[in-house]
């Protein structure tokens, strides 16, 4: 009796790993985010970006599957960057980063286009859940931001200052500066030079038609109370 050998079963077909671009003006954290997101075994970092700008000339090449969007970037911050990716690509998943707990930055992260948004100092695990629940068309959020997102909702909203158009820069800015953040530490935390930040400044107050920070921290908490 002639016995045949055993035929190898087909493999079974691989999926591609779904491709993410990051956009991280920071050294550091861009080498250790891209590394965690290439050890994710369905996830693969196709791209890097320094810049808003560099995003804008990058992701449209690359058609990545998501984007994780640092928040603070210099010149063109991460809120604009969202807004004028979703002007080319509307269906892209954007997530943003930040290392600061803030509400207004979420609403402003979220009116802009973001699908998402994270601290930097989530667990892989929970890197790895959040990209795939925004694939899955949800909106992934850090335990502590989403809290913050409840607890705002059950708050009457608060009004807008009429009369008063500040650009999305500018109101990271003022954010900051009602929070007591000095130059030098906005500048830090915005990624900007210190005579950029007192650029904007000058542009808030005339915007506002005030002559010093504290008169804008005042309107700006008036229209916000």
């Amino acid at each position: 009796m002639k016995i045949e050998p055993l035929q190898p079963a087909n493999p079974a077909p691989v999926a591609p790993r779904l491709k993410v671009v990051l956009v991280e003006d920071k050294p550091d954290l861009r080498d250790s985010w891209s590394r965690l997101i290439n050890s994710f075994s369905d996830f693969v970092c196709v791209g890097t970006c320094v810049s808003g700008e560099e995003a804008l000339r990058t992701i449209p090449t690359l058609r990545p599957d998501v984007v994780l969007m640092d928040i603070f970037l210099p010149r063109m911050s991460g809120i604009e960057c969202t807004t004028r990716l979703r002007e080319v690509l509307p269906k892209l998943p954007i997530v943003m980063l930040t290392g600061v707990e803030d509400n207004e930055l979420v609403f402003m992260a979220l009116q802009a286009g973001a699908d998402g948004f994270l601290l930097k100092h989530t667990k892989p695990a929970d890197l790895h859940l959040a990209l795939l629940e925004v694939r899955r068309g949800g909106a992934p959020m850090t335990s502590e931001i989403a809290r913050r997102v409840v607890e705002s909702f059950r708050r009457p909203a608060r009004p807008s200052e009429p009369g008063v158009h500040l650009s999305v820069r500018e109101e990271e800015v003022l954010i900051l500066l009602s929070k007591g953040y000095s130059n030098k530490e906005i500048a830090e935390q915005l990624s900007l030079s210190v005579d950029t930040v007192g650029s904007h400044l000058k542009h808030i107050y005339e915007k506002m038609h005030v002559r010093s920070r504290a008169e804008a921290v005042a309107r700006y908490m008036a229209a916000n109370a």
